[in-house]
């Protein structure tokens, strides 16, 4: 037996032993290592889509009715209007006739190189891809962490499947206190609140509107020809004045004219 054919049996295993316990899924993620045509296959035989890295190996592509290889779609490859690390995307076909969207980036670590990423599910865009795909190495850092620094296998060994269990549980449960720690303190997504907080004292109004209140309130006093007092001037701006958001107030710097 292969290489090849032993990991898809075994990934399929595991797979079907997941799902049989009620894990739902969407995507099954996967490194260039496993997004293979058999695997794939495979996988979405069972309903579940999938997302993965793609080396420039001799595997073919079917595409406009030719056989071609990656670097032979990336030189056809459509170029997307999102974001600049983004070349392009191609919809093609696997050697066994399943549709995928091939989608190229540009390499961060090399310039001048470029990564492929290949979804089953080519009703996604290419930013989706990315974000979806990029979930893989959030379990990548989970389980470095967890086998470098917080002793996962090191910190304890015996023959006990319970104790094991039980080692691999606390293990687990320091990783969870650790990363609970950084989102409160060093993650920017816990802003949010602070965003909201904010933009409560910012109303749905821009500056040319809140200017036009003030020409209209100047308008209707003249249609109704009031006498133009200094007092009467004083005590319009002030309703005026109080009826802006806080953010203008601010920006002004007009926060003593309401009192």
């Amino acid at each position: 037996m292969t290489n090849e054919r032993r990991a898809t049996n075994v990934v399929s295993s595991l797979l079907d032993h997941a799902l049989n316990q009620g894990i739902l899924a969407d995507y099954v993620l996967m490194d260039s290592w496993f997004t293979q045509a058999p695997l794939i296959q495979v996988i979405t035989e069972k309903g579940l889509d999938v997302i993965g890295m793609v080396k420039p190996l001799k595997q073919r592509y079917q595409y406009e009715g030719k056989q071609l290889m990656l670097q032979e779609l990336y030189q056809k490859a459509k170029p997307t209007m999102s974001k600049k690390d983004i070349i392009g995307a191609i919809h093609v076909q696997l050697g066994n006739g399943i549709p995928v969207k091939i989608l190229f980036i540009r390499n961060r670590n090399k310039r001048s190189e470029w990564l492929a990423i290949l979804s089953t599910d080519t009703t996604l865009d290419a930013e989706e891809i990315i974000r979806i795909y990029g979930m893989r190495w959030d379990i990548e850092v989970f389980f470095k962490c967890n086998k470098s620094l917080l002793n996962l296998r090191k910190e304890f060994q015996c023959r006990s499947y319970d104790a094991l269990i039980s080692h691999t549980t606390i293990v687990f449960t320091r990783y969870i206190l650790i990363a609970w720690q950084m989102r409160k303190e060093a993650d920017p997504k816990t802003f949010a609140n602070l965003f909201y907080e904010l933009g409560e004292d910012i109303q749905d109004i821009d500056f040319v509107t809140a200017l036009q209140s003030l020409i209209d309130l100047f308008q209707i006093l003249a249609k109704d020809e009031v006498v133009f007092s200094m007092d009467v001037f004083k005590s319009q701006m002030t309703k005026w004045l109080a009826a802006l958001p806080s953010y203008f107030k601010r920006c002004l710097d007009i926060s003593g004219c309401e009192s």
